[in-house]
């Protein structure tokens, strides 16, 4: 978890160090442990207004193809630099006509450890075929309580970054050398 203020620090670094080319806009720069996900918007492809759904979203597809095979040199150089700073994985994705696509992305391993009926509920999403495995099956329910409980997330995020703003201004935790008595 990281405070508001180096959110921002990151998000001002890679403004900084994105060519000014790169995208319209840059839309979200998220980070946690593991990863850095850097998003930006890039433009529409030019269509007529009357243009069919289906000819616009090959159009933004191919858009988004394109962008990602031209860039590709400036984003490696991009994420290099951000890799050896923050010493995280940086991963891409872009915005276009309303949709959103993400480039390679990591997938970190969680380890867990669930009683039967907890197994129970994952094995239930697996027979009713809106799984493949448990892995899978925890990553929807966890999909799932992300999208319901937003407001709630962000406010245990709040809170969390004041609790650290807070033990930043005490005093160091690292104990002092004390001389010993005679010294």
């Amino acid at each position: 978890m990281i405070t508001t203020e180096q959110r921002e620090k990151l998000r001002g670094w890679f403004a900084g160090r994105l060519p000014d080319d790169l995208f319209e806009e840059l839309v979200e720069v998220t980070v946690d442990r593991e990863e850095i996900t850097v998003i930006g918007r890039i433009p529409e492809p030019r269509l007529a207004a009357d243009a069919p759904t289906a000819e616009r979203e090959a159009a933004v597809r191919g858009r988004i193809e394109e962008f990602r095979e031209r860039t590709r040199e400036a984003r490696i150089a991009v994420a290099r630099d951000a890799e050896h700073r923050f010493r995280r994985k940086v991963s891409w994705g872009v915005e276009c006509g309303g949709e959103r696509t993400l480039f390679t992305h990591i997938a970190a391993p969680v380890m867990t450890r669930l009683r039967q009926p907890e197994r129970q509920v994952l094995d239930t999403l697996i027979a009713g075929g809106v799984a493949r495995s448990r892995s899978d099956a925890l990553a929807w329910c966890v999909r799932l309580v992300q999208r319901h409980t937003d407001d709630w997330l962000a406010e245990l995020r709040n809170s969390l970054e004041h609790v650290q703003r807070v033990r930043a201004q005490g005093p160091d935790t690292e104990p002092e050398d004390t001389p010993a008595d005679g010294e």
